[in-house]
């Protein structure tokens, strides 16, 4: 688990709200709390959590509202509803405003504590990005971004190129890239790798100072 993760965590139930707080502190998190709704939108917008635990039944602003005004200037920060309730009606609603996971009270600390787990793990994947000379690479969306476009790439195209991205300036095995792209180094595939790797030469060649060496009877390496 990554420590110093910040949470927001918005509970109106004193006890709960200092349950909860004072055991994902020892997990190594950094947690923020509220006690309600708008106070919960305040912080948020002063602290900027990595992740959002809401009670949905809240006096004031109940969790529903708090994240509806949250997801209008924050889309990607992963919220976590604690509820009493077991409407599917509720729970319909929750992850139509933005939601992302659900935990019906009583609940476990470690079933918790999974779910953060999971979607801090997810959130990290998705907003991973490599830099590439002047382009920025996206494997988790399998796009390469350069002055305002886009290239979108499949799923081949992103196994070899981030294989290829993590070892700039290195010679990488064609084997090792064989493995990678289809789980084998059969023969057969050497000729499909040649394939993929001309077409990111084509992707790539919007900055001249890139280039996609072929190490003859190695393998291939990315050159900046």
């Amino acid at each position: 688990m990554a420590k110093h993760d910040k949470i927001l965590l918005v509970e109106d139930e004193k006890t709960m709200l200092k349950i909860v707080a004072d055991m994902l502190r020892r997990e190594g998190y950094d947690v923020v709390t509220a006690s309600d709704g708008k106070t919960g939108i305040k912080i948020f917008k002063s602290e900027h959590p990595d992740l959002v635990i809401a009670d949905v039944m809240m006096p004031g602003m109940d969790g529903f509202e708090m994240v509806r005004h949250i997801r209008k200037f924050n889309e990607d920060v992963p919220m976590i509803f604690l509820t009493a309730r077991s409407a599917i009606d509720d729970i319909v609603e929750g992850f139509e405003i933005g939601a992302n996971d659900y935990l019906r009270k009583p609940f476990r600390m470690e079933e918790l504590l999974v779910r953060i787990m999971s979607l801090l793990r997810r959130t990290r994947r998705i907003s991973e990005t490599l830099q590439i000379g002047r382009y920025v690479f996206h494997p988790a969306l399998q796009q390469l971004h350069i002055d305002g476009l886009t290239t979108e790439l499949s799923h081949i195209d992103t196994v070899i190129l981030k294989s290829l991205a993590s070892r700039i300036n290195e010679t990488v095995e064609a084997r090792d890239l064989m493995i990678a792209a289809w789980q084998n180094d059969n023969p057969y595939n050497v000729n499909r790798l040649h394939g993929f790797i001309y077409k990111l030469r084509k992707y790539l060649s919007k900055d001249p100072a890139i280039s996609i060496l072929n190490i003859r009877g190695i393998g291939y390496k990315l050159k900046i």
